[in-house]
């Protein structure tokens, strides 16, 4: 079968499933009188993200017909205007931050990891090649160049040029002797790693998928489900100028003789699904707790370097990709982070995790109730606020919740996620979780929209499952929630003036039509885990305290070094006993709940401290 073929089998076998979906959602959102979230597709936008958004029962934005701010979610591949972030409206999300640029643009990020390890040590910024930028640091390029080669007896190292501003492998070359290198544009040097971990003699790195909510305070979430991508020929230093060998981009392997062929271990193609690392590394012997950590370690503390060029903005996600190269050491390296990770399905693994992790970006985008009904919604909130009544949707008794929707890897309701519910209500629905209280802190909460879908670890949708009744909560302005309690009589005595609405046809509606306050966003803990996603930072209370307003970096720095350290010392101590065990565990989870990202069922943090002796 060829390629075409293949590709387009597996269209057609998702067509059928995906209709019955988006009809579904249809009519579940016209049962219950709720307006169906709209999002706006850029030219160029992934259609995967299309096809998710259709079938949890959004609808698309048509410029014609509709209002220049009636719509819910804006998705660019590339980045947006100023004044896209300048008017944003709280029922509204853009899928980028602003100035990303500074650590996806290879030259900023390199300067800014060079910043960074001259200020808190090479030790703890170990993780990047050494990098120069040419042409302005090409002298400095040329006397490391022939210092190391002076002290290897003649020999020198492998170096891999790449244009500072291109992405999928375009314009990358090797090279081992300075007079091969010609260049025309900018370009970063980087010293090559060339002793990489192989699978059956193919070298691979690693794509991360990593979500950050908020820059203030610093929210990242990394997925669970990522790619293991391949070279298609067995790595080999005497062929410098085969880039089947040696790099492993999809969009240059795809076009390789080898790439259909059925490789030993590899298979066809070039790809393996994060799950199928897992396996492998199963069988290695190496501290997998250490492995996962040191990856999160790396992320967490690349995108501490972009923290004082960001500005915090509300209602942004950003979606990026981490290309992490594992060397013969199993010790991780930063190749480059990639703005708008490519998402086309290509191959049966893209599609096992493309389509999960669209699902659970748009849940980690937190859509409100009132978030549906847009302008006219926000102003009837506020509307309503002033008066003695709040005005309730109607919403059909039959709507309900899964109860398994928020459940931990253990089965078990975490503390900081309960559902609430009541038997006097009719005709609304609670689509809050409601977080606990420790030490007098408030924690995590999240409105559910009905277009959220509960889907199992793997990223497919669940059978159906025994439902909750639960009721409604209208937010106020600055996007706080307030509990609704109200019964069906009071909803009958609704007044129906209360029911005339502002009319939703204005000319680029402006924020001030809508007052909400920018600075209350984002402040509550956020869920350890929002679908695959797993919270990574803060995974502490003194890292949550350190990330408000101001980053202190020292601090998150420190914090890291620490439980480093502790992964590291447990590694090789003896199994503890339960009751110490217990007590550790208490002590953690008494002041922040929070998983270990990368392992199959990931543990909690607590956990690891003592669990790691058994593992290798």
């Amino acid at each position: 079968m060829t390629r075409a073929e293949h590709k387009r089998s597996l269209n057609l076998s998702d067509r059928t499933g995906a209709l019955w979906r988006i009809s579904q959602a249809t009519q579940l959102a016209q049962e219950c009188d709720f307006a169906p979230l709209v999002f706006r597709l850029h030219g160029g936008a992934p259609q995967v993200v299309r096809e998710v958004l259709l079938e949890r029962g959004w609808e698309e934005y048509d410029e014609e017909e509709q209002e220049e701010g009636d719509w819910n979610l804006y998705w660019r591949t590339s980045g947006f205007r100023t004044s896209d972030y300048k008017n944003i409206l709280p029922w509204q999300r853009l899928n980028h931050h602003p100035k990303m640029t500074h650590i996806t643009r290879k030259d900023y990020l390199a300067r800014h990891l060079r910043r960074m390890k001259s200020a808190f040590g090479a030790a703890v910024y170990d993780f990047s090649p050494a990098a120069f930028i040419l042409p302005n640091e090409y002298t400095k390029f040329l006397g490391v160049y022939t210092k190391n080669r002076t002290n290897d007896g003649g020999k020198s190292c492998y170096w891999i040029c790449k244009p500072v501003d291109l992405s999928r492998g375009r314009g990358i070359f090797l090279f081992k002797d300075v007079k091969d290198l010609v260049y025309d544009s900018s370009v970063i040097i980087q010293r090559y790693i060339s002793n990489p971990l192989l699978i059956s003699g193919y070298k691979f790195d690693l794509r991360i998928y990593v979500c950050v909510k908020s820059f203030c305070p610093l929210v990242i979430y990394m997925h669970q489900e990522g790619l293991v991508r391949f070279a298609t020929e067995k790595y080999n230093l005497a062929s410098l100028d085969n880039l089947y060998s040696h790099l492993t981009n999809t969009s240059i392997n795809k076009f390789g003789l080898c790439y259909a062929m059925d490789k030993e271990r590899v298979g066809r193609g070039c790809k393996w699904t994060l799950n199928k690392f897992r396996c492998f590394l199963h069988k290695q012997d190496v501290n997998k707790f250490l492995f996962w950590h040191r990856i999160s370690n790396i992320i967490t503390l690349t995108l501490l370097t972009a923290i004082p060029c960001i500005p915090s903005n509300p209602n942004c996600l950003e979606l990026l990709g981490f290309d992490i190269l594992i060397d013969a050491s199993f010790k991780p390296w930063l190749l480059e982070v990639n703005h708008s990770p490519a998402l086309s399905l290509d191959c049966p693994a893209d599609v096992t995790v493309k389509k999960g992790l669209i699902n659970d970006v748009i849940d980690l985008m937190n859509y409100r109730m009132t978030d549906s009904f847009r302008q006219k919604g926000y102003l009837r909130n506020r509307y309503t606020r002033s008066g003695s009544r709040y005005l309730q949707p109607k919403i059909h008794q039959e709507f309900l919740l899964p109860k398994t929707l928020h459940d931990t890897p253990s089965g078990k309701r975490s503390w900081n996620q309960s559902i609430s519910t009541s038997s006097s209500s009719q005709d609304t629905m609670l689509c809050s979780v409601n977080g606990c209280a420790r030490n007098n802190t408030r924690y995590a909460s999240c409105l559910i929209h009905p277009n959220s879908k509960s889907r199992t670890s793997s990223g497919h949708e669940k059978a159906p499952q025994k439902f909750e009744e639960i009721n409604i909560e209208v937010e106020s302005d600055d996007l706080k929630l307030t509990t609704l309690n109200s019964t069906r009589q009071s909803h009958k005595n609704t007044p129906s003036s209360i029911c005339k609405l502002p009319s939703l046809h204005m000319h680029k509606p402006k924020s001030s039509t809508v007052p909400w306050n920018r600075r209350t966003q984002d402040r509550d803990v956020p869920p350890y885990r929002v679908g695959d996603f797993i919270l990574t930072f803060p995974f502490n209370e003194a890292t949550w305290k350190a990330s408000q307003d101001q980053v202190d970096v020292k601090v998150v720095v420190n914090e890291l070094r620490k439980l480093t350290n502790r992964l590291a010392s447990s590694f090789g101590e003896k199994k503890r006993t339960k009751a110490d065990s217990s007590q550790g565990c208490i002590a953690v989870r008494d002041k922040f709940e929070s998983l270990l990202w990368g392992p199959k069922d990931p543990p909690l943090l607590s956990e690891c401290f003592f669990s790691n002796s058994e593992i290798k």
